[in-house]
C-alpha cells in the first residue's frame, strides 16, 4: 500500500503517535462519501458532522478520530494484520486543512451563499477521495513545504517545540 508520506520525511519531526494509514484512508473515505451524500441530498447540516471528525482529530490527535475508532473495530473483528505505521503529524495537519475549509463551508452557508459552501466541501470531498482511493495525501505532502503554517501548527502540538530542525543551508546548484 502507498504511503501518503515521503519516505524518510519524518525523520526530522518531533517525536509523535504513529497512525494506522489504513485507518486513514477508511476515515477519508467516509468524510468523503457523507460529503457527497450532503450534497447530492443538498442537506448541508451533514457538513458539520464531518467538520467534528474531521475537527476533533485534528485538535486532539488521531487517536481520538471518530473514523479511527471504527477503524479499530473493523481491524479487531477482521482480524487484518498489522500495517507499517505512519507518523501522526503530516496526516492530522492535513485534517486541520479540512477541518479549515468545511469552516469556511459552514460560514458560507450561514451567508446564504450556498455555492461557496458547496465548493468548500467538494474540495475537501475530492481531496479525501483521492486520499482513500490511491493512498495520495495533498495535506500530508503539504506539511513538508517550506512555508510557516505547519510549522505554526506543530507548535501548538507540541507547546512550542519547532516542526524540524534548521533546514539545510547548503546553496542550490544548478547545471
Amino acid at each position: 500500500m502507498p504511503s501518503a508520506i515521503p519516505t524518510g520525511a519524518t525523520i526530522s519531526l518531533p517525536p509523535a503517535g504513529k497512525i494506522d494509514p489504513r485507518g486513514h484512508r477508511f476515515g477519508a473515505g467516509v468524510s468523503a462519501l457523507l460529503l457527497i451524500v450532503a450534497f447530492v441530498a443538498n442537506q448541508p447540516w451533514i457538513v458539520p458532522l464531518v467538520l467534528v471528525s474531521i475537527g476533533v482529530s485534528a485538535a486532539f490527535g488521531l487517536r481520538y478520530s471518530i473514523y479511527g475508532a471504527i477503524w479499530r473495530r473493523i481491524v479487531r473483528i477482521a482480524h487484518l494484520g498489522p500495517a507499517e505505521p505512519e507518523h501522526e503529524y503530516p496526516p492530522r495537519f492535513a485534517q486541520v486543512l479540512g477541518s479549515t475549509a468545511l469552516i469556511l463551508s459552514l460560514i458560507a452557508f450561514g451567508l446564504g451563499a450556498a455555492a461557496f459552501g458547496w465548493l468548500f466541501a467538494l474540495a475537501v470531498a475530492a481531496l479525501q477521495t483521492l486520499l482513500a482511493v490511491t493512498g495520495y495525501c495533498l495535506g500530508c505532502r503539504l506539511y513538508f513545504l517550506r512555508w510557516w503554517v505547519p510549522d505554526l501548527v506543530t507548535r501548538i502540538w507540541t507547546r512550542g517545540r519547532p516542526r524540524t530542525q534548521e533546514f539545510a543551508r547548503e546553496p542550490i546548484k544548478f547545471g
